[in-house]
């Protein structure tokens, strides 16, 4: 069993666009970890979801594994996510990287979500630029609140990526 200095139970956590995915797939790559999307529990492929309940039930089993790279902001659930984790990484990028991220994968299948966004969602726009606002204070709070966990926080990309080509 391979042991990790950030752990074995990592999540990703960021505003939508900043890359949550990506950067979870490239870590996963590099430490054989499993990746879980959460994207991939709470859609469906014709662009439905499932209930809370289901996506609970499912989130549940999945934080009770030994080992996991969580991504998916998904607020309701930051406490419980951070709790059951090593290590919380952190994409805190300014709203029109996040923003940019969000246009550039209109059209774009992706492995993290069941269905191709065809159109920019205008309630993922406000989710974008409610975020510095809304989101990011209380994953702060979080973080000091379990300030046992290790925390590592990227504010631009190129810092992220020098992380990664480190690992």
């Amino acid at each position: 069993m391979k042991t990790l200095s950030i752990g074995n139970r990592i999540l990703i956590l960021g505003c939508p666009g900043s890359g949550k995915s990506t950067f979870a797939r490239a870590l996963g790559e590099r430490t054989g970890l499993p990746v879980v999307h959460l994207d991939n529990i709470w859609w469906r492929a014709d662009g439905t979801h499932i209930s809370r309940e289901e996506f609970d039930r499912a989130l549940a089993e999945l934080l009770a594994g030994e080992k996991w790279i969580m991504d998916g902001d998904y607020s309701r659930t930051y406490e419980v996510r951070i709790r059951a984790s090593d290590t919380l990484i952190f994409l805190d990028y300014p709203e029109d990287v996040c923003m940019a991220g969000i246009i550039a994968r209109v059209g774009q299948d992706r492995p993290d979500m069941p269905w191709t966004e065809g159109t920019l969602d205008p309630e993922l726009v406000a989710q974008v630029q409610s975020y510095r606002r809304d989101n990011r204070p209380a994953i702060y709070a979080l973080l000091e609140k379990y300030s046992e966990k290790q925390a590592i926080i990227f504010t631009d990309r190129a810092q992220a990526d020098r992380w990664l080509s480190r690992i």
